[in-house]
């Protein structure tokens, strides 16, 4: 007995000495990973975490600071930048080696360019203490950084949705593109005329009479350019082609410069626009493209598909819909296009939707009953809201040439037109349209279609239009 009680004891003592020694190197090697630890953030630069409540006013923190001008980072990576210094929240003790210089991202955003200069500085510190002026500086900023420093102002944040940048309208650099087909038609043969610079005679004005009848600018028009330049050429006996040329120009900018006022879709909310057109002439894609802008201007945008006689038409109105991030109205195919109107229209009143574009069926002008249908649309809308519809848009396309005069006349006599949008410019030579209309009508063009992207629905200016119409086809 006295023998197995001896064992337990020896056994007892062989546990507890190799528990001792476990701990004791555990504790070992605990220690030995502070030190590792200690070293590794000494040769970093890392700064110790310092918790709220015991971080001072005057502390140095990096993303205070911002560049005075935002050039690309060039800087070496995280692993190959040199190591740095630790700016400490607290005041230690003055280090006795000399400090590291000091980047402009070490510096706080309260911190002046005379305080720079100067040290360390006051800003944001509460009322000096005898104890805290003798407090030795935690590092000093040379004076040469003050001037690459500037203090961050806060930045208010903006008010609702911004608008993605896009790139700027080049003026008639822009246009020209679109228009290449209509300047190497009518305009190019005329600066053909003037180009030879022949003495202005009857027999040239008769040939300028045949390029102005030929170009669909319309017959009415054309005889109006006519009888200006025969006038024109009758009091100042001009002989200049020069002159006939920049006179034509001149005119041009005249008649497509309709004095109307510019469109405000803010003026009224919902602001409801009602598009429409014959069939084809684009009036689905222009009511995208002007969705996709008006959303980028930070609009909401609702739209009606008031076309509820072509499955297609809704289909492809719900594409762009879901492309520019608007909603789309739908009722059921083949039901009343008045009905899906008023109930977008309600429908944007109560979410407080800014714009309601409306789509409507394409009709053909000859046909006196669908146009009957759409004065109903008319009224309809106005029952919806006061006031509505605040623009009405006639969509046409410009490859149907003089036709389209035809149809803006005959749709102005059943709606109240009061802006033109014309499409697929960059398809045809027949352009020209664009004067007869305007000249005839008196009605503004608000937009032309120079292309198949967004940015080529362009807001409408006479002067670069007629500038693109013009170039190169006079030297």
């Amino acid at each position: 007995m006295e023998g197995g009680a001896n064992i337990d004891l020896v056994t007892a003592a062989i546990v507890a000495g190799g528990f001792v020694a476990l701990v004791l190197l555990l504790l070992f090697a605990i220690g030995r990973a502070r030190a590792a630890r200690r070293r590794e953030i000494n040769a970093a630069g890392e700064e110790r975490p310092v918790s709220a409540a015991k971080r001072k006013p005057a502390a140095l923190r990096a993303e205070d600071v911002v560049p005075e001008e935002a050039e690309p980072d060039d800087s070496p990576s995280p692993a190959e930048e040199p190591p740095q210094a630790p700016l400490r929240a607290e005041s230690p003790a003055p280090a006795k080696t000399a400090a590291p210089a000091v980047g402009p991202r070490d510096v706080p955003a309260s911190v002046s360019a005379p305080d720079l200069a100067a040290g360390l500085p006051d800003v944001a510190r509460p009322a000096a203490t005898p104890a805290a002026e003798s407090a030795p500086p935690t590092q000093r900023v040379s004076a040469p950084l003050a001037a690459q420093v500037k203090v961050a102002q806060p930045v208010e944040k903006p008010r609702g949705p911004e608008a993605p940048p896009r790139p700027k309208a080049q003026g008639a650099a822009a246009l020209a593109p679109g228009l290449a087909r209509t300047r190497a038609g009518w305009v190019a043969r005329l600066g053909e005329i003037f180009v030879a610079k022949r003495e202005i005679d009857p027999a040239l004005v008769d040939e300028i009479e045949k390029i102005l009848l030929t170009a669909d600018i319309g017959v009415r028009t054309s005889q109006k350019l006519l009888e200006e330049i025969r006038s024109s050429l009758g009091r100042r006996e001009l002989a200049d082609p020069q002159a006939v040329w920049a006179f034509l120009r001149k005119r041009c900018i005249e008649f497509l410069r309709v004095d109307a006022p510019a469109v405000e879709f803010s003026k009224a909310r919902p602001f409801v626009l009602l598009a429409i057109g014959v069939n084809g002439s684009g009036k689905t894609t222009t009511i995208g493209k002007l969705a996709s802008k008006l959303k980028a201007e930070g609009k909401t945008v609702l739209l009606a598909a008031g076309d509820t006689f072509r499955a297609a038409a809704t289909e492809q109105l719900e594409v762009w819909g879901s492309r520019v991030g608007a909603p789309v109205a739908r009722g059921k195919e083949g039901g009343d296009p008045s009905s899906v109107i008023f109930d977008a229209i309600k429908r944007a009143g109560s979410e407080g939707i800014d714009v309601v574009i409306a789509d409507t069926a394409g009709r053909l002008h000859t046909k006196a009953n669908l146009m009957d249908k759409l004065q109903k649309v008319r009224r309809v809308t106005g029952k919806a809201c006061e006031g509505a519809p605040h623009e009405t848009w006639l969509v046409i396309d410009a490859t149907s040439g003089q036709n389209a005069i035809a149809q803006a006349q005959i749709f102005t006599q059943a709606m109240s037109v009061t802006g033109i949008v014309l499409t697929k410019l960059d398809g045809t030579a027949k352009g020209g349209v664009i004067l007869g209309i305007t000249d005839q009508l008196g009605i503004p063009v608000r937009y032309i279609g120079i292309g198949e992207r967004v940015e080529d629905l362009r807001a409408f200016d006479a002067e670069e239009f007629v500038e693109a119409l013009f170039e190169s086809a006079h030297g």
